[in-house]
């Protein structure tokens, strides 16, 4: 009997063993008593939007600015931790959830704006706005996310915690490295309001067991668009008015915006002009990042989250395909949301009796979206994707980083980044000289070891870096720290600061010690940035200024020449997608004008859409594209045998020919000297040298290029590809908000194979007079270029002392004593 009693229990024993190692591996501590908010795990999927009821005339008003975030208060310098609003105790996450539909009634709008959402480092921090309707507003709402994050994060020192309107709903421990966790957070009623509503996601993360910097690389949360979205309460929350309905859009699950425009009248004549300005204005009403329009003539797509369908036509044209019409549409210019009967999604009916009086219903959508071209903007508007919108500088300024949207910081970790956006005019003319400075407001304690440094990033190319070496800590106050402006460009410019901070206990790395709590330094939001002068002149090509401020279409007085090979689908959804980008980026819609030959453009700033096939030979040789690719070029199919890789074959022939291992030790010195001394071929001559003729490779499937009009006086663009086809999906593509900064230099191609992007630098540029002239700018203008083309530089300062050297002797010889 003793024996199967014992035998029992080692059984018992040896199955409670087995099933506590089954259990996942959790690092996390026993849960805080008396948490504010226990996070709701439910399983994210989209919902098919309510049904929408028909709405009054279209009154597009002005969207209520970004909620600002609160006053900074004072800081003092010092490196205590400081008492931080009061957060819902971190919570443990949940295994993988699986999709279910949403609640009878609820009404759920995706919010994250990117395809991808990363969180990574020990900090990090991303804001955005959201537009909602004053329904939703006033709705009940819950706040649901997903993530999945690296098995290396500890959970018991890491959490997500979530931002609505600069206010905290709740915080989660990170803890989801085996799959996808859905966490849901109610919204305190009255939090949100109609219009602009900040959102932000703030990450603090620790490794499990190891204390280097490179440690730090390894830690990262991503944030499932999908699963990320604002749930309503109701059907009130579905109904759109008809001043909100555009601005409100939103994006799908993937990050996306999606105009489905139907035209039953497409290919007529005089319906490109108006249909090309109603996708712009829409594009400027929405300002979301990833906006694409899609033209068809025959059928209402169904609608959907991001999505908005758009009837545009006569009454008698859209009776067919719309049956329940309103009434006024015969009669006079209509502008109205009506209910699509087949889903409820809202459509946006725009109609007349005529052509003439669908347009005059256009422009009361476009009209508030207007804005003359001598009115000088401070803002680009960037906070559908990131909040605050970056200021844009002209001349000398000092910002400070509050204003930029980064907050006072006090950090245990090991790798501290955090970053802010800034913008510059597109006569930007200051890459080769200029140095802005970063006053650093800043704190670090006694455990803070030499080696340590502080880094400055523009467009995540390294500017400067600051060695710590003292070993008592110390208080920054407007520390000046240098900053090349070679990285900035037109437009956009991302700045980042890094702190890399290494200590003693960090090398000795005792266990438990990975997840500090003891600040060791600290950012202040008082730290400014200060924008010298710089030199201001256009410069032609330049497809980074065209991307980065629409230069120089955005600054046209005069409708500018649109050249559209045909008026099809694919062409025209290509054309309303380049154009709605770039009114995005301008601040306003484009004024174009339709042509049919490139003789009737003259002089004047021009852009050309189509296939290269039908693309005039004019505009391909001022952009200096082969002409004869109109025929070779094609696109390599996947099933064609036979086809080299022309990089692969070169480097090949490279290590057989003779010679071969001198010419990769003399490239490799020339990368050397452009690596540590910005010493360049393209440096080393006189002048600039004449623009090759580029051959489209066959790789390729789009290419933007820009050059100058016949006489000089104008700028071409030159958007083609080898099909219609290709250009719709390569512009899709292009005009996203993660790869339309890659387009610059002179020619930009895509490949929608390998998904590449490559870039054909300027080699010789005209100058583009843009503001008055002055001997202060010529000055700056001329430092530019002489600290760009050094050989010019070293020969001019020759004649200067050679000229010296003369006249000083001519005077000598004349106010001296001669024998």
């Amino acid at each position: 009997m003793r024996k199967i009693v014992a035998a029992s229990l080692l059984l018992l024993s040896a199955s409670a063993f087995a099933q506590a190692q089954t259990a996942p591996f959790d690092m996390s501590g026993e849960r805080p008593p008396g948490a504010s908010v226990t996070p709701r795990l439910t399983p994210p999927t989209p919902a098919a939007p309510a049904p929408v009821p028909v709405t009054p005339p279209l009154s597009v008003t002005p969207a209520p600015a970004t909620p600002a975030a609160p006053a900074p208060t004072p800081v003092p310098p010092a490196v205590a931790a400081r008492p931080q609003p009061a957060v819902p105790a971190p919570q443990p996450a949940a295994a993988a959830n699986t999709v279910t539909p949403p609640r009878a009634g609820d009404v759920r709008r995706f919010i994250v704006p990117f395809s991808t959402l990363g969180l990574g480092g020990e900090y990090d921090r991303r804001s955005w706005s959201v537009y909602l309707t004053p329904e939703q507003a006033a709705a009940k709402a819950s706040f649901t996310f997903a993530y999945q994050n690296s098995i290396v994060v500890a959970p018991e020192a890491s959490a997500l915690t979530i931002y609505l309107n600069n206010r905290p709903i709740g915080q989660q421990r990170v803890g989801s490295p085996d799959g996808s966790s859905a966490v849901t957070f109610e919204v305190p009623p009255g939090l949100l309001q109609p219009g602009a509503n900040l959102v932000t996601f703030e990450a603090n993360q620790r490794h499990r067991t190891d204390c280097s910097i490179q440690s730090t690389y390894e830690l990262w949360s991503n944030i499932d668009p999908a699963g990320t979205y604002l749930s309503f309460a109701g059907r009130d929350a579905a109904q759109l008015s008809s001043a909100d309905a555009i601005r409100a859009i939103g994006v799908d699950g993937a990050g996306k915006t999606e105009f489905d425009v139907v035209v039953p009248a497409l290919e007529q004549p005089g319906t490109t002009k108006p249909l090309l300005r109603l996708a712009q204005g829409l594009s400027v009403l929405s300002s979301m990042p990833n906006q694409i329009f899609a033209f068809n003539t025959a059928s209402l797509p169904p609608g959907g989250p991001g999505r908005l369908s758009v009837l545009v036509g006569t009454a008698a044209e859209l009776r067919p395909l719309f049956p329940g019409l309103p009434p006024g549409a015969e009669s006079a210019a209509l502008a109205a949301f009506v209910t699509d009967p087949r889903d409820g999604s809202p459509v946006l009916l725009i109609s007349g009796p005529s052509w003439q009086a669908v347009s005059s219903a256009i422009d009361t959508i476009v009209a508030p979206t207007d804005r003359s071209s001598d009115v000088r903007r401070d803002v680009l508007t960037t906070e559908r994707w990131s909040a605050p919108n970056a200021p844009l500088v002209f001349s000398d300024t000092n910002i400070a980083l509050s204003q930029l949207g980064v907050k006072t910081t006090e950090f245990s970790g090991r790798r501290l980044r955090t970053s802010f956006n800034i913008a510059v005019p597109a006569d930007f003319y200051a890459n080769a000289y200029g140095e802005a400075k970063v006053l650093l407001d800043a704190a670090y304690t006694d455990n803070v070891m030499p080696g340590s440094h502080i880094d400055i990033y523009v467009n995540d190319n390294i500017a400067s870096t600051v060695p710590i070496t003292t070993t008592s800590g110390g208080i920054l106050r407007h520390l000046p720290i240098r900053v090349t402006m070679r990285h900035f460009k037109p437009g956009l410019n991302s700045v980042a600061i890094e702190a890399i901070l290494m200590t003693k206990d960090d090398a000795a790395c005792a266990p438990g010690s990975t997840a500090g709590a003891t600040p060791r330094f600290a950012l202040f939001d008082t730290s400014e940035l200060q924008i010298p002068d710089f030199a201001r002149v256009g410069q032609r090509p330049n497809l980074a200024a065209m991307v980065g401020t629409a230069y120089p279409y955005g600054r046209a007085t005069e409708p500018t020449p649109l050249f559209i090979d045909r008026v099809d689908a694919d062409t025209l959804s290509a054309a309303a997608t380049l154009l709605g980008q770039m009114a995005v980026t301008a601040g306003h819609p484009i004024a174009v004008e339709t042509v049919a030959s490139p003789n009737t453009i003259g002089d004047r700033d021009a852009i050309f859409i189509g296939s290269i096939s039908q693309m005039p030979a004019t505009a391909l040789s001022q952009t200096n594209i082969s002409t004869a690719s109109q025929a070779s070029w094609r696109p390599v199919a996947d099933t064609q045998a036979g086809v080299v890789d022309t990089g692969t074959a070169f480097e090949e022939w490279n290590s057989k020919v003779s010679g071969g291992v001198l010419r990769n030790r003399i490239t490799a010195f020339r990368e050397w000297l452009s690596r540590n001394f910005d010493i360049s071929r393209s440096s080393l001559q006189f002048i600039p040298g004449a623009e090759q003729i580029f051959t489209p490779p066959n790789a390729a499937t789009l290419l933007v290029a820009q050059g100058s009009s016949p006489a000089g006086a104008g700028a071409w663009t030159v958007v083609a590809a080898p099909s219609a086809k290709d250009l719709r999906e390569g512009l899709e593509v292009l005009t996203t908000q993660l790869n339309w900064p890659q387009i610059s230099g002179h020619i930009t191609t895509y490949s929608s194979k390998t998904g590449k992007i490559d870039a054909v630098p300027v080699a010789r540029f005209d100058f583009v007079p843009s503001t008055p002239w002055s001997i202060a700018n010529f000055r700056l203008i001329a430092a530019n270029w002489l600290s760009t083309n050094i050989l010019s530089y070293a020969f001019l300062l020759v004649v200067f002392v050679l000229l010296i050297g003369v006249t000083t002797s001519s005077m000598l010889k004349k106010l001296g004593r001669s024998k």
